[in-house]
């Protein structure tokens, strides 16, 4: 009997990595989940990973802290207020680097406990224009992470980067975590801190109309709805 393929997921809590990590397991691979405390203002997002990890009953879930906010240079991580209106270009939001270092720690780990395969949830569809979340930087960043490997080397077999959503709307990656189980109710999307989403940010509303689309409530606000 073959082991199960093994698969490192980068879960913010958010609706896109949540839906990713559903479908991995859906596609036969153990899971080992990954999450960062990177100094940003929503940490909230953090107890949604986590309860998504249990719901999900991952094989391990790694918290890993690295502190960006040292730096700034995003209204994420605290240089400056968070846009409540649509931004001409990229988003002061985006955080410099951010998906390359995270991948980098991913790759790392996954070499490591022998997976081989690397889930990501961006999009490059309707989103916020971040750099980072693009085709053209994903597959820049397979090739060096193939040539950091020791594994490839010796091997042949790399870690694959997988971005199953990157030509998906969000709409598209609601209606199919929809069909793989996905309880949107534990994820968190806004950007600002606190307990309640602000429903103004660019990821509030990228999840609103994401959710109009489809056609149903925002499972997290009717369960907030319900709970206040």
């Amino acid at each position: 009997m073959s082991q199960q393929p093994r698969a490192v997921v980068l879960l913010s809590g958010g609706l896109d990595s949540t839906t990713a990590a559903y479908l991995a397991r859906a596609q036969g691979f153990a899971l080992y989940a990954l999450s960062f405390l990177y100094g940003q203002r929503h940490q909230r997002e953090l107890q949604s990973a986590q309860a998504v990890a249990q719901a999900l009953d991952v094989v391990e879930h790694r918290l890993v802290s690295i502190d960006l906010a040292q730096w700034g240079g995003s209204s994420l991580v605290g240089a400056g207020p968070i846009p409540t209106q649509p931004s001409q270009g990229i988003p002061s939001t985006w955080v410099p680097a951010r998906n390359l270092i995270f991948l980098a720690i991913a790759s790392g780990y996954a070499e490591a406990i022998g997976a081989s395969a690397i889930f990501i949830g961006v999009s490059q569809v309707d989103y916020s224009g971040y750099p980072d979340c693009r085709a053209e930087f994903l597959e820049a960043y397979q090739r060096a992470a193939d040539l950091a490997s020791k594994q490839f080397v010796e091997t042949g077999q790399r870690i694959s980067v997988i971005a199953p959503f990157l030509y998906i709307p969000k709409a598209g990656i609601i209606r199919l975590g929809l069909a793989l189980g996905v309880d949107y109710g534990l994820t968190w999307s806004c950007y600002q801190g606190g307990t309640t989403p602000c429903q103004q940010c660019d990821a509030c509303r990228l999840r609103a109309a994401a959710f109009a689309e489809v056609g149903i409530p925002d499972p997290l606000l009717a369960r907030q709805s319900e709970q206040a």
